[in-house]
Formats: C-alpha cells, structure tokens, sequence
C-alpha cells in the first residue's frame, strides 16, 4: 500500500513527528473520517461559517440573554482561589495504582478515560496518539478512549446504559481496572431525539439546563462506577454552525457552553449531591477543560481573517467531514488543545507531567585545532577520533 499521498495530505497537521507517528495519526484519522461518513450520513452546509456568538472566555462579565459570560464566577476564567486550592489536592490524590488501587508507584498505572460521543472519540484518538509520543507524558499515564458513537448525554446519564458497558471493556482492553481509573475528560452533548427533535427546541437556556441536568448525573455515575477517580474535566462541543439545520444545529453548541458552567457552579455552590471530599463522595472534582468553542471562521467569514476567537482559535468547513464530524485536521485541532491543556493546568501537573523527564538533548561543543576550518561537533559522543590535517597520527579523545 502506498501511504505517500496519505502522509502528505495530513503533513501540515502533524509537525514535527516522527514519519512512523505520523503515519499512524494519518491513517488512523483517516479511518476515522470514513467511519464517522457511515455512521451518520447527512449533508453539511458551508455557508454558515459564524453566527455572531461570542465565545464564553471572551464574554467575561457581559451578559448573554441574561446570564453572564466567562467559564467561572464572575465572568472569570480563573478557578477560584478556594476551587484552585481543593483541585490541586484532589490532583495530589492521583498516583500510580496497582489492580486493587493500592499505590505503586513502581507498577501501578493512572488510568484517564475519555466519555462521550463519536466526535469525543475522534478527538481523543489522536491525543492518545500524540500522548504517547509526548516526553512529557507520565510514564504510568495510561489515556482509555471511552467515547463512543452514538452515545449522548442522555446515555452517559443513566447508569444502566449500554455506554458504561462500552466503557468497561475500553477500560480492560487497555489493561486496566476500575480501581485504577482516576482522571475523566467529559464532553456529552444532546441530540435530536433527546428533546424531542430540533425544530421542537425551546428557546434558551431550556436546551442548556437539559445538558445541565444530564451532565449532572454522569458525573455522579462515573463516580459510582470508578470510586478513585479524583478529578472530571469538562468541556462542551465545538462550533457546529457547518452542521445545518439536519445535524446539530447551532446556537445549541454555543449554549452548552452555559451548561458545564453551571454544572461546575453548582458544585462552587456546595451542592451536596456534587460533593467530591471526605467519605463517599458523590461526585470527582470538577473543573473545566479546555473551552474548545469559537465562532466559526470569525465575523468575516475568511479562514485565517478575523478569528472566531480573542486567542485566534476557528473552525473553517475543512475541519470537518460531514459536517458535524471532524476530518482529520478538526481532531487533530481538538486533540492539541486537550495536550496544551494538560501540559499548562496546575492540576494535571500531578498526574499528566512526567516527574522524572529525561534528560535535554546535549549541547554541541567544539574542538578546536589551529583555528581555521577544523570544528567537530562532539555533542553526545563518548569518543572521537580525528585529524586535523597537520599530522599522520589521528587525536583519540575519550
């Protein structure tokens, strides 16, 4: 099989791999694309490339219809300092567990799963990939893509859902027990049929409370289900304005957003059925993961124009299949933002980062002769053998 065009088609995604990484992203996400073409099949359109939204983490204290913006009270999108104080604890919680869940920091393995639909899977393919490539990645850091097609909020949120199911031989396949998974990335969202199909949608904030409630019980059943996990990030979907009015319409993507902030404010509130310390806690830590919404390709409507969010992130039709599902580069765009937040998050610190990472590459240093034209770089290297042009004998440093 030729993978020559595969490899230079997905080039420009995956910089600054390995030939062999990229060649399995490459092929792994294009699989994906196809599988998810068969999954659902629906036309997108790419006409509507914004719809005038401003992202939550640009909103800040400003109001949108009523309700404030920022991923945090107050408009912030800063943990609060007491939230900020009770994650890193619940981060510091987070070790190396053997199959009983005992501590072993010598064979035990921190297990992170992903929950979600067939987009969450596609995303958290590839940062499994990227993961395992990533030198800064803990050593019993084992990632379990637990999404999967089809399953919506509406799914995860009932205990007896053939999506735990789904999960738990996830889990097992990657050699892992219940007791060892500690760490979720949570990303759920409505369909069509869970509120009765999208033309009978009532207005916000309806859409976004059935999330919030939804979004709710998962967190309670992957708690009830995994009881060490420790800390649940959340994040809700990307743009979804190139779906059309058949797929997933927008501004239903944009008003999850309020969802997970409201799930999360609840929890800042001391709501005791999202209690996550002391004994038998109901639910994990939670706090948000990355916030991956913007708005389309930005309000002129040009890729790479005015961005469809403060930090430049957008979304053009090409980060799609369908759609609604990604191509290649959209999860691979998803999967970067997931890697740079757990490369920056104070918590993930604890459980992401490798605490013992190898050593830098070696400096190049030089060794010079009668100064014209005989440099040699040495770096690395335990010995060398040279001449200098001047003599028969070649010099043997050791």
């Amino acid at each position: 099989m030729n993978y020559g065009p595969v490899l230079q088609t997905y080039g420009d995604v995956v910089r600054g791999r390995t030939p062999l990484a990229c060649l399995r992203v490459a092929l792994m996400t294009s699989f994906l694309g196809g599988f998810a073409l068969a999954a659902q099949a629906q036309t997108g359109t790419c006409t509507v490339t914004s719809i005038g939204r401003t992202p939550l983490n640009d909103l800040g204290p400003n109001l949108y219809n009523g309700y404030g913006g920022g991923l945090y009270p107050g408009g912030s999108n800063v943990r609060p300092p007491a939230h900020e104080s009770a994650g890193l604890t619940a981060a510091s919680a987070v070790r190396p567990l053997n199959a009983s869940g005992q501590v072993d920091d010598l064979a035990g393995r921190i297990g992170l799963v992903s929950i979600g639909n067939s987009t969450v899977y596609q995303e958290f393919e590839v940062f499994g990939y990227l993961s395992n490539i990533d030198p800064r990645r803990h050593p019993k850091l084992v990632s379990v893509t637990g999404a999967q097609d089809g399953q919506s909020a509406a799914d995860w949120a009932d205990p007896n859902s053939p999506a735990w199911t789904g999960l738990a031989q996830a889990v097992a396949q990657r050699g892992l027990t219940s007791a060892q998974v500690q760490v979720a990335w949570i990303k759920v969202a409505i369909r069509s049929d869970d509120v009765g199909g999208w033309q009978n949608v009532s207005p916000f904030p309806a859409t976004a409370e059935f999330l919030r409630s939804a979004l709710r019980d998962v967190t309670r059943n992957l708690k009830q289900k995994y009881p060490n996990v420790q800390i649940a990030y959340l994040s809700s979907r990307i743009f979804a304005g190139y779906a059309g009015l058949s797929g997933y319409p927008e501004p239903i993507a944009y008003d999850e957003g309020f969802s997970v902030k409201w799930v999360i404010e609840d929890q800042l509130s001391g709501d005791p059925t999202l209690r996550y310390a002391g004994p038998n806690a109901p639910a994990p830590f939670l706090a948000w993961g990355p916030y991956l919404w913007a708005d389309g390709e930005g309000s002129d409507g040009i890729s790479g124009g005015v961005p469809g969010r403060s930090d430049g992130l957008e979304y053009s039709c090409a980060d799609f299949s369908d759609g609604l599902h990604l191509s290649p580069s959209g999860s691979h765009k998803v999967a970067d933002q997931l890697l740079e937040f757990f490369h920056t998050d104070t918590t993930s610190a604890f459980w992401y980062i490798n605490p013992s990472p190898p050593p830098p590459p070696a400096s190049p240093f030089y060794v010079q002769f009668d100064g014209v034209d005989d440099y040699a770089d040495v770096a690395g290297t335990s010995s060398l053998v040279l001449a200098n042009g001047l003599v028969d004998s070649p010099f043997t440093f050791e």
